[in-house]
């Protein structure tokens, strides 16, 4: 058996990339809008806060069961439904100010964030073996490309236009990409046998959301509330309890014993505390220029400007995606994903005596950026290595799961120490300056613990490959 040979293989990327990107500038563009929009939908604060935890919730749940039901029923053809879910979500925020209907659009918003998994499964599949490692690397990046122009993009759709209109956008932009889709991406022959597990879903789901509803909405409910205590402990009794049906079932949803291979299981963990890192960069960086001066070390800033702190980083992600993949090439995706995880606690080294220049500040986060890039455009690889080519889709959804999670865990944080560290002055208030340098120490350090992760997986040989897929088809699952 050989690999059918894959058509006009940089139109397929250049499509599945746009769409990853797409999906990606979707999550982060409400974040510079919330401080308006308790007004913009006579709504509380807090109530306007699900806007992003509810995209949170959906991305973590469905990612993760889109991909396994790619495995089953066609990548290109969940691909297109998660596209679809991402459209009409955007319809419904651009048509609506009621918050309970932009609740529902962010809601299929979120759903889409298994895009990126599913393009990185058509890319192995489809793509000749020599041009697998650099797409995949410039695939996995768009997560943090579009997360790094999203909030720039969005400040200046709301200083200069109509908010609804970055809505808009998103809907057209995201037909046009179902179309390109339709037009340019094959369908992968291969499958996964079996029947979707309709209960570990079920199950998967509540746990995911009890957990990540206690840590993205525990620091407004009280970390020692009843219902976040009670979120917490639901989680870990469904969990249990999940695992226990996984192990047993013969088509799990979630192959465990693949998962806890070390190959497997460090990457993850890792990819978790890469989300961390990588996410305190982006909340800490937008808010830190804006602080008032009275405070003795803020600048002031308007929104567009820190949007716009951002932009470098994003620019910087976009560069160094194809050599984190000539790295990887030449030493391993272990040794890549080491480095840049080395490279961002060093940018947090940077920002914590930089924190009171606006050209340092950037400079910092541009470090923490370009470290992100080289991390995220690994991890895929790692995981392409280790699992079964029928589980491609799962085990990157997985993997993409984890860094959200490691993202809800950063803002849970990163709330709790902004709002814990405060100083007053005639009434108002503001972070102090330790509060940061605080949320820096705790992200690097998140980062260099996922260096000490990294060297937990198991070396392969330098300049390995990620075999075809027929290959790993006719073999099995690789050892």
């Amino acid at each position: 058996m050989t690999v059918r040979p894959a058509a006009h293989p940089r139109l397929i990327l250049a499509a599945l990339a746009s769409c990853g990107v797409l999906v990606s500038v979707m999550q982060t563009i409400v974040v510079p809008l919330l401080p308006e929009l308790p007004a913009l939908t006579n709504s509380h604060p807090a109530d306007v806060s699900w806007l992003v935890t509810v995209t949170l919730l959906t991305g973590a749940v469905f990612t993760p069961l889109l991909g396994r039901a790619g495995d089953m029923y066609g990548k290109r053809r969940v691909l297109l439904i998660a596209l679809a879910s991402m459209v009409l979500g955007s319809l419904l925020c651009a048509t609506s100010s009621h918050l309970a209907l932009l609740i529902t659009g962010r809601a299929f918003q979120g759903a889409a964030v298994a895009v990126v998994p599913l393009g990185i499964s058509i890319l192995r599949d489809e793509l000749p073996p020599e041009r697998v490692i650099p797409s995949i690397a410039l695939m996995s990046s768009t997560l943090g490309v579009g997360a790094a122009f999203g909030i720039p993009a969005a400040t200046l759709v709301v200083e200069y236009a109509n908010w609804h209109a970055m809505f808009w956008i998103c809907a057209g932009l995201g037909l046009l990409d179902i179309v390109l889709v339709l037009l340019i991406v094959p369908e992968s022959t291969l499958r996964t046998s079996g029947r979707f597990d309709v209960l570990g879903a079920l199950g998967l789901s509540a746990f995911l959301v009890c957990l990540l509803l206690a840590v993205s909405k525990g620091s407004a409910w009280g970390w020692s509330s009843a219902l976040t205590l009670g979120l917490f402990g639901g989680a870990l009794v469904v969990v249990g309890l999940w695992v226990l049906y996984e192990l047993r079932n013969a088509t799990p949803l979630v192959d465990l014993r693949v998962s806890a291979r070390p190959a497997v299981l460090f990457t993850n963990l890792a990819a978790l505390l890469i989300g961390f890192a990588f996410y305190a960069n982006s909340l800490s960086t937008a808010q830190l220029v804006q602080e008032p001066t009275w405070t003795g070390y803020g600048l002031g800033a308007s929104i567009v400007v820190s949007g716009l702190c951002l932009l470098p980083g994003g620019v910087a992600m976009v560069l160094l995606s194809p050599v984190s993949a000539r790295i990887s090439a030449a030493r391993g995706p272990r040794f890549t994903l080491a480095i840049a995880a080395a490279l961002m606690a060093a940018g947090y080294v940077v920002r914590l005596f930089t924190s009171e220049n606006l050209a340092a500040i950037v400079a910092g986060a541009t470090v923490v950026a370009a470290g992100t890039a080289v991390a995220y455009s690994a991890l895929p690889a790692l995981i392409m290595h280790a699992v079964p080519v029928t589980e491609t889709a799962a085990a990157n959804g997985l993997n993409t799961l984890m860094r959200t999670i490691g993202q809800a865990v950063c803002s849970a944080i990163v709330a709790t120490v902004l709002t814990n560290l405060v100083l007053t002055d005639s009434g108002r208030t503001a972070p102090k300056l330790s509060a940061y340098l605080t949320v820096f120490v705790i992200a690097g350090l998140a980062a260099l613990a996922a260096v000490g992760l990294t060297l937990l997986i198991p070396a392969r040989r330098p300049g390995a490959a990620v075999r075809p897929a027929a290959d790993l088809a006719e073999a099995g699952r690789p050892t």
